[in-house]
């Protein structure tokens, strides 16, 4: 991930959000919906990549905000 990107995981019980690089999260939810509301709302206001990891730490879903940023010719 660059630096900035946010990323959306689950730890201690709850689902958080963070910018790549940051040690904390920025935010703390109870369910995985709230948090990538909440980092999608993050990574569109700051145009960055906004990563979505499942419970085993995985990466489920990647998504760049603005669309037109996205390297790939993807849709989706």
């Amino acid at each position: 991930m660059a630096q900035g990107d946010i990323e959306t995981y689950y730890e201690d019980g709850q689902w958080k959000n963070r910018p790549a690089g940051n040690q904390r999260a920025s935010s703390a939810h109870d369910t995985k919906a709230e948090a990538e509301a909440a980092g999608r709302q993050m990574a569109t206001q700051r145009g960055v990549e906004h990563v979505i990891k499942k419970k085993d730490g995985t990466i489920g879903e990647r998504n760049t905000y603005p669309r037109s940023r996205d390297p790939r010719e993807t849709k989706g």
